[in-house]
């Protein structure tokens, strides 16, 4: 347990890593502090064929926005004990057990002003999912590290204009599908889908 505690604590506000903490032991969840990944800040992964419970969260995100994903992810966790794979990923039973999983963290008073009215305002709204609900992911990103060169983001360009990520991977964007963008790999054609806000750097049409 203080391992768990003391590695959290290098990713969240440490006040809310002993509570995460517990969450991983009484649910015997694998939990990973994964690479960045391009589509995702988080994932879970129901058990299977003897697996437990897994869950994985970008190691790249700020302390505020590493600490909702988390919540995000154990409400799939609880809401798959309660309910397995019976409901929506992200129903009223998600939403249900995402408010629930929030309230210690409210009561602490973890999050600055700024972050805790965007949280109460997407929890009064049930049509979004966390990581989809632009005005939080907005304000969350207010609180990431400056950085010294302009931040270039996927819905900055046109359909079809080319843009490659920080790994090099390069994308031709296309249309808006929901809340995020058709993206197609070069040279694979595999179709990604990128949040409106993800990080690029724009290319010219590949020769």
């Amino acid at each position: 347990m203080p391992d768990y505690i003391q590695q959290l604590q290098k990713h969240m506000p440490e006040v809310a890593a002993p509570i995460i903490a517990q969450w991983i032991v009484d649910s015997k969840c694998h939990f990973r502090i994964s690479r960045a990944r391009v589509t995702k800040f988080g994932d879970y992964q129901a058990p299977y064929r003897g697996q437990p419970h897994k869950i994985s969260v970008n190691n790249n995100l700020n302390p505020y926005a590493f600490l909702i994903t988390t919540i995000h992810e154990f409400a799939h966790l609880r809401t798959w004990q309660q309910h397995k794979n019976k409901v929506k990923p992200h129903g009223g039973e998600w939403k249900a057990n995402f408010k629930f999983l929030m309230a210690p963290f409210l009561q602490l008073q973890v999050f600055p002003e700024k972050i805790l009215v965007a949280v109460v305002s997407y929890l009064d709204n049930p049509a979004a999912s966390s990581c989809t609900d632009l005005h939080l992911y907005r304000t969350l990103k207010e609180f990431d590290p400056p950085q010294t060169e302009t931040t270039i983001t996927v819905e900055m360009l046109e359909q079809d204009d080319f843009f490659s990520m920080k790994n090099g991977r390069t994308f031709q964007r296309k249309e808006k599908i929901r809340k995020r963008y058709k993206c197609i790999e070069i040279p694979s054609n595999k179709i990604y889908l990128f949040h409106p806000i993800a990080e690029i750097v724009p290319l010219k049409k590949p020769s």
